[in-house]
Parts: C-alpha cells; structure tokens; sequence
C-alpha cells in the first residue's frame, strides 16, 4: 500500500491531529463524531445525501426508578448462603435469579439531518477531516465548476451544533427525522422537532430539536423540508432541548420546560455570527485541549488517509516509523478529544456510547455498565489533565447513593449505605438486573457503587482539594463502605476471616473441580480486591476528615487473604478453580493492581489475613503476570485497553506497547444496518473502539495506558518512564497530571530522562524517580521547577 506523506515538524511541537478521509462514511464506524458534551453528531459526509445522526445525552426511555422495588427480595440471601456453604453451586446458582429485579432503560438516538445536494451528480475530489485540535469537522468536493466546502463543530459554550457551507451556486433541501416518535414541520427558515423516547408518551422523555438555517440564497419551507436555492453561504445551527429533570424527576408531569427552553436557545442563534460562535467554541475547546502535548520520535504530520494508515499499521507493511508514532500520538489525544466532547453533562457521564448511538436500540442498550465500562471512561480523565470532564460523575453517583439506599434494603436486607449493581442508566438505577431471568454471571453483582466511588478519591489524590473530598467524595465512599462492611459475612471455613456470599466475579464463569460450570460463588477475589480498595482509601479518606474509621480498618484486616493459583496466576476464585474460558475477556480479580494501587503498596499496608500466609507483594506481581499471560492477547477492545495499564503498572514495558498496538488493530465497519458483533476487538477507520460493536470505554482505557506508560505516581513518588518501549526511545510530553497535585513536562533521549519541570497545585514535597535516581523536590502552591540534570 502506498503511503502519504509523513512531514517532520518541529522538534519541541506536536504535529497537528487530524482524521483524514478521502471519501464520504458509508457506515457508523467511519462517521466522524463532534460534540459538546450533551449535543453529539455523526457526520457521513455525502455529497448527494450528507447524513448526520444527531444525539442527546439525556434521551432516555424511561421514568424514575421505584424505590419500594422488590422489596422482600432479599429474604432469598440466607438461603443462597446456604446452597453455597453446602458447596451445591447449581442451588446457588438457580437461586440468584430470585435476586434480580428489571433491566436498564434505553440511550435513544435524537434525530437524523439530511442536507440534500441536488446538483451533486459527478461530484470528484472527496475530502473530509476532522481537527483534534480545534475540534472542527470539515469536507469539500468539486462538483462541475463549483467546490462545495462545508464546516461542522459542536459549541459548548453556546449550546448548540453548527454547520456552515459555501459554494458558487448551492440549491439544497433539509430535513429532520428520526427513529423516535416524532412530528416535524418547516416554516420559514426553521425546521422545528418535536417528538419522544419510545415508550408511552406520558411516561418518558419528550424533545424539541429546532434548525434554523441563514443564507444569502432563497429559503422556502413545505411540510417538514427546507429548500435552499441559489446561494453562496448557508449556515445551519441545530438547538435541542429536552424535559429530562433529574434522575427523580418525572419526566412528563415534573419535566423540564423543553419547548421554551428549546426557542430560547433557538432565539439565541438569531444573535450570533458563525464565525463568533465558532471562536467561542474553539477558545473553550482549545482551554483543556492544549494542557496536553505529546511527541513521539520526530514530530511528524501525516496526511493521507487514516484509514489507510490503520490497515498499513495493523499490516505492519512498509509504515514509517514515523507514520506510527504519529497514528499512535493520534489514537491517544483522540482520547482526549472524546472525553471533552461526551462528558460536560452535570449528573449525566458519558455512556457506553459516550453520546454517539445511530441505532434505535443500542448495543447493550447504550446504559452504563458499571463493572468496568463506566470506571474505564474516566481513566484517563485526571492524569490526561481532564479533571473537569469528571464533573459529571459527582452528582450521578449522588444519585445512586439515593437509589442504592433502597436497593441495599429490598435485595440484600442491609439497613446502611447504598450499593449499585451491573447496570444503570440516566434515572440511576441500582438494582440487581436480570429479570428473574438472567444470568448470575452479570445480572446479580452488586459492587458497583465500591468500585466507582473509586473515581472520586482518585479525584481527590489528583487535584488535593479538601473541600471536595470533606463534603462530596468522602461521604459518597463511606456509604459504599459500610453496605460492604454489612455484605461481608464470616468465612465457614475461616470464622476469623470476612468473605462475601453470594459473589459473582462480572461476566465470568468457574468449571469445579466435578466438572459443573458455574457463575455463583463464595469469597471471590474480585469482590475482596474491590473492597480491599474501597477500605484501604475510605481509611485514608476518613483521616484526613477527622472521622472514625476503627470498623473499616478491623474489616480490612480480616479480609480473606489473596491467594496463588497451581498454575501460578492469582486465584480468581476461592477455590484454585479454571476459567470456564481461559481467555476470558475480564480480569476483575487484578482490580488491585490497576485501576487500584494496594497490590503495589508495601506488606504494612495491604492488610492480609492472616500475615504467615498470604503471598508477598512480588509473588502477587509475578501472579498477576502470570495471569494475563494465560489470558493471552486475544480480546475485546476495552480490555485490551486494561491491559495495557496492567502490564504498564507492571513495568513490562514492550508488553504494554504491544497490547497497545493490539488496541489499533483494524476492524472492518459494519456491513450492514445494525450493529455488528464480529470481527473482533480493536479500531474501526474512524478510530473509534471496537469492542464489538464500538465501546467507547477502548478509547479511554487506550488514552489512559499511553498516560500510565508515561508516568506512574502514588502521591509521594513521581515516576518518569516507567514503562518506556523501545519504539518510543525519544520524545517529549507536557501536561501529564500526577497524584498529590502535580503537573508534569519532560523530554528524553535513548530512553533516559533528559528534563522534567514540576508544577504544583498546593506545598508538597514528592520524589521524582528517572533513570535509576530519584530527587526529592519541595514546592509551594504554584511554584515550577524543573530538574535539568539526572
């Protein structure tokens, strides 16, 4: 395959980020996505027919959750404890279905915009493209002897999706319509929506989508179409409202005023120029955009097609080191750039999809996922110098806290605390799902609100601010807390030692050693590393509030200990039973390692019951290897994502990149009209992930591990290079963020440290580790220093 040019740019600058195709989408996954954290769009491009999904964030089917749910469900516990403890896991398993209540609501899409060309016949000359860092999406073609050129970007600050076309003589029509029920009509220069989530409409969501279109041509309306005629500059700025209202909230007779808050934003247009509009979005972009630079190699711009340039990479064939580097810088700041673009909503963090859904029903119902999916998009968030774009989460887990409250009365007969499960969705729901129906494996794990409280404290250790973590993040952790200190029950075994039962380790199964394949069991070390996690920081947490934390520390200590399975890995469950799949797609068990950190902490901390027995903290690094080894490289798109972390906070450098390149693998789109569960895990030509179908949750866990391979911090130390491949000996980053408030920059040569520059968010004294040396640096607030000799 021939290959574009790669041109080498300045040493100390990152080569401009840019998509670039050479011909219109045919399929969802060669779109081009914008959004502005409630608003998205999917540009296909066409040229006779340009087609642009539209989304909301907050188009949900659905209504608040009831909180009297199920409520003697949890009468079924003590007698799934006993099946166990009876070792009969078929009873236990058969059981479980007792504890499952509905599933999660609908992510809808929101509209389909047609922009009809209607003398586009011959059009030569295809190009589009899509600018990280500007976030602006453009195309253009030559259609007789006029070029077409068109603009697309989604504005944050002014609330809206604009797009702008020129050309010498443009005659167009333009439509809205959409999968959801729905009404539109045109009047004049607007195309007003109006519509809801499918389901009953007094009992879910409702919307009004407005288009106002300005043009120096001639506009004429019928029925639900707008006509443009003989123009040299159309532009088109597309408004939503919807009458979401809060997770409790009805959203009919308590929602929100969608109608006039949809004009108003509509009247709002009438204001503004296009290019006005435009420098608001990209100033407001560029501010948490350009707090990140990353430099591998030569800096270098390539500009052929980034599809080619995937196959070409994916092949292996006859790429430049160059060009790799450069689709490697771009697959991490794409990261980056989906975060911004997804995650703004307050109380509504980017889904499954982030915001991006082009079918009626979306994969996995487009929910939150919460036993990896939902923790995975925001690991990138804080060291990748996007702490903002966590904001979102706050008020959503103040939301399952409300629910989970319920939830950990009527399904587990705990009176304290609250607790979440394997799915949620915009109204935060937290029961077990299933149906009564559905498999163990993921309908009744129930530690989702101890593992995403998780992203709070991270929160806290990244930016040190105490009053963030005294009245939101803390008390949010203590509730997971204690409905795990309530769910954990003595071992039969080992009365001196707490376990969980029933436990499930998510989406897995176990094969005893009589054969039976099973999901339901006792103790499983996924539940126990979660919890271990969540203790170890709510101590943490609670000393630093001046609180009592003497039960969570006497619960820490008598955790079931983690232990070494025959083949050396780490025993998944509490028995040294098999994988049922080897290859097994989770490794929850290794949630200690990353995204935690209490399998790195020294022997004093981690906690283990009893002391003489459990492994020593290099036999359970060795055993995590190992694990992964087993579990090979074969795998869907988001954990190939957590593996690169893994085996970056591993220090195995060369295997983390190659999981990594695992990552942008090529997947072919999607050949027809719903979403393709084939072709496995990896990147689609638009380089959005491939679980299949797309995952967003890939991108982010990718992102993440270029970060983690880049830097490692625990609060008192800085590690620099930790997990450096050979392919990237040379190179600069600027921006990277590390726990206890720091911001990092540095430059290195050969795989050694050349410089680094320190600046600190509050005092502190932390030591930065390189090259084999470690300096202890002492900054104040605010205050830069950098390191210029190692």
């Amino acid at each position: 395959m021939a290959m574009a040019a790669v041109v080498c740019a300045g040493a100390q600058t990152q080569a401009p980020m840019t998509l670039r195709y050479d011909r219109p989408a045919r399929f969802f996954e060669e779109s081009l996505p914008i959004g502005n954290g409630k608003m998205g769009a999917l540009i296909y491009g066409g040229t006779d027919d340009n087609v642009i999904f539209l989304n909301d964030i907050t188009l949900w089917t659905g209504k608040p959750v009831d909180k009297d749910l199920d409520r003697d469900a949890h009468q079924w516990i003590p007698k799934i404890r006993e099946a166990l403890f009876s070792e009969d896991y078929r009873k236990a398993d058969s059981l479980q279905r007792h504890v499952q209540g509905p599933n999660s609501q609908f992510y809808q899409p929101l509209a389909t915009l047609h922009i009809r060309h209607l003398d586009a016949a011959g059009a030569t000359g295809y190009y589009r493209e899509l600018s990280l860092d500007s976030a602006i999406a453009r195309d253009h073609y030559t259609c007789g002897t006029q070029t077409v050129s068109r603009e697309y970007f989604a504005s944050a600050p002014d609330h809206l999706i604009a797009i702008r076309l020129k050309g010498r003589c443009l005659n167009l029509q333009l439509s809205l319509t959409g999968q959801t029920p729905h009404h539109a009509k045109a009047t004049n220069s607007q195309i007003t929506m109006t519509g809801h989530a499918t389901g009953d409409p007094q009992q879910t969501i409702h919307f009004c989508t407005i288009l106002k279109a300005k043009t120096d041509g001639q506009l004429s309306a019928a029925d639900s179409t707008l006509t443009v005629s003989d123009a040299t500059e159309v532009t088109l700025y597309i408004v939503n409202e919807t009458s979401f209202n809060g997770y409790n909230h009805h959203p009919v007779s308590e929602g929100a005023d969608y109608l006039t808050l949809a004009a108003n934003a509509a009247w709002h247009t009438e204001n503004i120029s296009y290019d006005e509009a435009r420098q608001r979005h990209v100033d407001d972009y560029r501010h948490y955009y350009d707090r990140v630079r990353l430099r591998l190699g030569a800096s270098a711009s390539y500009d052929g097609p980034t599809d080619q340039l995937l196959r070409a990479y994916t092949a292996d064939s006859t790429l430049t080191p160059a060009a790799a580097r450069y689709l490697e810088t771009l697959y991490f700041q794409y990261g980056r750039y989906l975060l911004i673009a997804c995650s703004r909503t307050p109380a509504v963090p980017a889904n499954l999809q982030g915001l991006w859904a082009p079918h009626l029903w979306s994969p996995w119902r487009g929910n939150y996922t919460m036993n990896i999916n939902l923790e995975e998009n925001y690991w990138p968030a804080f060291v990748a110098n996007l702490a903002e774009m966590a904001m979102p989460l706050d008020g959503f887990v103040q939301a399952l806290a409300d629910n989970g409250r319920h939830t950990a009365a009527n399904y587990y007969g705990i009176g304290r605390g609250w607790c979440a499960c394997h799915n949620s969705d915009l109204w935060a729901m937290t029961n077990p799902v299933g149906e009564k129906s559905g498999m163990p494996e993921w309908a009744n794990w129930n530690l989702g609100g101890a593992w995403i409280v998780n992203t709070l404290w991270e929160r806290y250790r990244f930016t040190c601010d105490d009053d963030y973590l005294r009245h939101t993040a803390y008390p949010l952790m203590k509730g997971a807390a204690d409905f795990c200190l309530d769910w954990l029950i003595a071992n039969p075994h080992h009365p001196d030692e707490l376990i969980t039962a029933p436990s499930t380790s998510p989406e897995n199964e176990y094969k005893t050693t009589d054969g039976y394949r099973g999901m339901t069991c006792y103790g499983g070390t996924a539940d126990l590393a979660i919890i271990r996690e969540l203790l170890t920081n709510t101590i943490a947490a609670g000393k630093l509030c001046g609180d009592t934390v003497a039960a969570y520390e006497k619960a820490l200590q008598r955790l079931h200990p983690y232990t070494i399975g025959k083949h050396g890995d780490l025993n998944e469950w509490y028995h040294d039973w098999d994988d049922w799949d080897p290859h097994h797609r989770h490794q929850s068990h290794l949630i200690g390692l990353y995204p935690g950190n209490h399998l790195l902490s020294s022997p004093s901390t981690l906690h283990l019951l009893p002391s003489t027995l459990h492994p020593s903290p290099s036999t359970l690094l060795q055993s995590c290897a190992q694990t992964l080894i087993q579990k090979g490289d074969e795998t869907t798109g988001w954990s190939t994502g957590w593996r690169i972390n893994l085996w970056a906070r591993l220090r195995k450098a060369q295997q983390a990149y190659h999981i990594y390149r695992k990552l942008l693998t090529y997947v072919t789109p999607d050949p027809g009209s719903e979403p393709n569960y084939r072709n496995g895990g990896g990147t689609y030509p638009n380089l959005l992930d491939a679980h299949p179908p797309f995952q967003i949750d890939g991108n982010f866990g990718g992102t993440a591990g270029v970060c983690e391979m880049l830097l490692q911090s625990d609060g008192r130390h800085i590690d620099l290079l930790p997990a450096l491949p050979h392919e990237w000996s040379d190179g600069e980053v600027s921006g990277l963020c590390a726990r206890g408030g720091y911001e990092v920059a540095m430059a290195w040569h050969g795989g050694r440290v050349d410089w680094c520059t320190l600046k600190a968010k509050v005092a502190g004294t932390v030591v930065v580790r390189a090259n084999g040396t470690a300096k202890s640096v002492t900054l104040e607030a605010g205050q830069t220093k950098t390191i210029k000799t190692w």
